[in-house]
């Protein structure tokens, strides 16, 4: 029973995704749409939907050339797909023909959100609420940024970096990304901050806003790691890109900007994709680092790739936990149970597997259809920013062959929609079977 409730969630959500895709393709693929020196290819369009709803942000044809029209279709395609999963979720749940079920109320609460209290439609109102005021904020302050450089169309630029942020899709209207903003304090402090906001989830946005309003006395496990492990990761990709380029991409910059644009770095490589600093311009050391930085992504709940934070933390602890400490992991005077430690490590190989399928897949397509032939740290590049949905690239998107971007397209929807895929089929059927056997001993290392 509790496996058909799931089969058909899956369904549901499954046509959305891929029902917003091929009409954003269609759309993006009519004349008005595009107005390039050559009509756009129906795999380019198709590759710009897919990216768009999936809020990745990797684009085989440049941004800039698209229409007023094609633009507007972008933003959509970021801004329901970047919402997509919470709310069409929760909407279907709602439907006055069913009710949410203690089954289905439970999936939301594991996956999605922390407190279902079976009134779905609030919690719809509360996010697109909460999601619009936010961007609104931001493109007021990026308007201010972008006056005096954008001198045609400077709120919609703004709005548009606004949406594209806080939904962690890395889209950007400039050719060159915000490489020309390298030095602009305002970009480099706003954009950071509208990615973690999307990027950390409602979950804890909400838990902050009741915590700061004094409604709660303390902040929940699930935010109190999401907002640590994030810092962590944070603090410490700030710090590792300042001292490996501090003479490298960073050169010529004074102290203060060399910091910004590190802490710009360390924040879009965990799911969104801006870039001041060319990617290709990066160390070896800087490139290898930004790697697993992209493959963990934000919070679950929230607009973010990756594996998530906690489902890194729980690996993590599980792996250090001593010999002695038996039974639960202990965080934050909080034991976090076993079942959901093999929840995060079946959902970590499982990611694994369709990670490491695409950089396989790529190294032989790009081998035989690609006259190029990408390097192997670029294609392993490019398989991890698009599983974890970043958008960051070392230039070879716009090179790939057909059958290489077919490959980005189904890994993209993979790290998108991966708690459908991934986490929710058969995540507790393997661990709810409970059959005794004989104990057998396995070396290992």
């Amino acid at each position: 029973m509790r496996r058909g409730i799931h089969l058909t969630q899956k369904t549901y959500l499954l046509v959305y995704f891929i029902g917003l895709m091929i009409f954003g393709c269609a759309l993006l693929y009519l004349p008005v749409s595009f107005r390039g020196p050559e009509r756009l290819t129906i795999i380019d369009a198709l590759f710009t939907s897919v990216s768009a709803v999936c809020v990745t942000g990797l684009i085989t044809v440049d941004t800039a050339l698209y229409t007023t029209f094609g633009k507007l279709v972008i933003l959509f395609l970021i801004q329901s797909g970047g919402l997509g999963i919470i709310t069409f979720s929760t909407l279907y749940l709602a439907t006055p023909r069913r009710k949410i079920s203690l089954a289905s109320a439970g999936m939301i609460k594991t996956y999605y959100l922390d407190s279902v209290e079976y009134k779905a439609r609030n919690i719809v109102r509360e996010i697109i609420i909460t999601t619009f005021l936010i961007e609104l904020a931001g493109s007021l302050v990026l308007f201010a940024a972008f006056r005096k450089t954008v001198p045609q169309h400077t709120y919609f630029t703004a709005l548009f970096h606004s949406v594209s942020a806080f939904c962690n899709a890395g889209f950007s209207l400039f050719s060159s990304n915000l490489e020309a903003y390298a030095a602009n304090v305002p970009v480099l402090l706003v954009i950071p901050a509208l990615i973690f906001t999307g990027g950390i989830g409602f979950v804890v946005i909400r838990d902050c806003t009741k915590r700061v309003s004094r409604e709660k006395k303390h902040l929940s496990l699930h935010s109190k790691l999401a907002l640590s492990v994030s810092a962590a990761l944070i603090a410490a990709g700030t710090l590792a890109y300042l001292i490996l380029e501090s003479r490298g991409a960073f050169k010529g910059m004074p102290f203060g900007l060399k910091f910004l644009n590190a802490f710009f770095q360390a924040v879009t490589d965990r799911t969104a994709g801006f870039d001041t600093i060319n990617q290709a311009a990066l160390s070896v050391p800087s490139k290898v680092l930004t790697l697993p930085l992209m493959f963990i992504g934000g919070s679950p709940g929230s607009i973010s790739g990756g594996i998530k934070v906690t489902t890194f933390f729980l690996i993590i602890g599980a792996a250090l936990k001593s010999r002695s400490q038996e039974g639960e992991l202990a965080v934050f005077n909080r034991n976090v149970p076993p079942q959901r430690i093999s929840q995060a490590q079946l959902f970590f190989i499982k990611a694994l597997i369709i990670l490491f399928s695409c950089i396989f897949l790529l190294t032989i397509t790009e081998n035989i259809f690609n006259a190029s032939h990408p390097s192997f740290i670029e294609i392993v590049f490019e398989s991890f920013s698009a599983f974890g949905t970043v958008g960051l690239s070392l230039g070879i998107t716009a090179g790939l062959s057909a059958a290489g971007k077919i490959v980005i397209i189904l890994t993209m929807f993979a790290g998108r929609v991966g708690l459908i895929l991934i986490a929710i089929p058969g995540s507790l059927s393997m661990l709810d079977k409970k059959v005794d056997y004989p104990e057998g001993e396995v070396l290992i290392g």
